[in-house]
């Protein structure tokens, strides 16, 4: 039995991390703009601290001024969710899950060597026990309620290029013993433009996320057009029958120019009273808010046009890590 236990997002922050896009395919004004969108929303409900490359300080001062902490290390790229590590309580206090890192999957265009250190640094910065882990996984590929289940897909934690060789049991153990759950949920796949170039091969923090015990936002690809469409049935019948699913309707726009998009309403951040939500300037966004507010009582939800980051392979859940408060401490 393990002595971690991962919280649910819902739960108490102490704050957010974030990286800074600087290099590669997520530089450019249009990802600095709409990053510095996501830190100044979430800074609105509880502190950020921002994991920035030596030679883009100046440059992230420049957007967000002091509203966010700084904290400089080499970065290859900016997505705090999976290049950081996985947060977890226990009696030793504060814990962290420092997964191997390999560019999800060992993908021909992406470069991991510096980003493969980024969760020890940000486990030391924030005072946690670090706990090691053998399992490829990302931060993304994982959902939990907090309650003892996790939700993960087929194509991540059993991707030949992550875990070559791992079987379900020997996941499912590496899943107890570093975040403390009880029972795994496998999900068959992610979407459809996830498995393609800069894409993630299913993570499952785009296609559902689990708000209470036993309760799941499923993300809901109407249009029959879509490839998504045919999700919907294999998703539900992988949900146990005893939970409710809350639909969470796909944007009305089905493609963009390189063809049918993966724009999601699931992949929002819970903060401190407040949820950081993705929008599209879609006609559905509205509807979107309004359930997301029904989904987490008690919240206000912030809408942030996410369609910079999506057009780089992710979404605002993707380029934040949530550090879970201790009981008695800082909140």
């Amino acid at each position: 039995m393990s002595t971690w236990r991962m919280p649910a997002e819902t739960e108490p922050h102490t704050c957010t991390w974030m990286a800074w896009p600087s290099s590669g395919y997520t530089d450019g004004d249009d990802a600095r703009h709409a990053w510095a969108s996501v830190a100044l929303a979430v800074a609105e409900f509880e502190p950020v601290r921002m994991v920035v490359d030596p030679s883009a300080i100046r440059d992230a001062r420049n957007w967000l001024g002091g509203a966010v902490e700084y904290f400089q290390a080499p970065l290859d790229d900016a997505w705090m969710r999976d290049i950081g590590p996985t947060f977890v309580v226990g009696p030793a206090g504060l814990g962290a899950v420092d997964w191997v890192f390999n560019g999800w999957g060992a993908q021909s265009w992406a470069t991991w060597e510096k980003d493969a250190r980024i969760a020890r640094r940000v486990a030391e910065w924030a005072g946690a026990t670090i706990v090691g882990s053998e399992m490829v996984n990302e931060g993304g590929g994982i959902h939990v309620d907090g309650h003892g289940t996790v939700l993960v897909t087929e194509t991540v934690q059993l991707d030949p290029g992550r875990n070559p060789g791992w079987t379900k049991e020997r996941v499912e153990g590496e899943l107890r013993r570093t975040l403390g759950v009880r029972e795994v949920v496998w999900l068959p796949r992610g979407l459809t433009r996830d498995y393609e170039e800069f894409g993630t091969r299913g993570h499952v923090d785009i296609v559902a996320t689990m708000t209470a015990e036993k309760t799941v936002l499923l993300h809901v690809q109407h249009a029959p057009e879509h490839p998504d469409h045919l999700l919907d049935a294999p998703l539900r019948r992988a949900l146990p029958a005893d939970w409710t699913i809350i639909d969470l309707p796909a944007p009305a726009g089905v493609e963009d120019g390189h063809g049918p998009v993966d724009h999601s309403y699931v992949n929002h951040l819970v903060c401190n009273a407040g949820v950081v939500a993705c929008t599209f300037d879609d006609p559905r966004d509205a509807q979107a808010l309004e359930i997301l507010a029904a989904a987490y009582p008690g919240r206000r939800v912030a809408g942030v046009d996410a369609r910079a980051i999506f057009a780089r392979g992710g979404g605002i859940h993707c380029i934040t890590q949530q550090e879970p408060a201790i009981p008695g401490g800082e909140s």
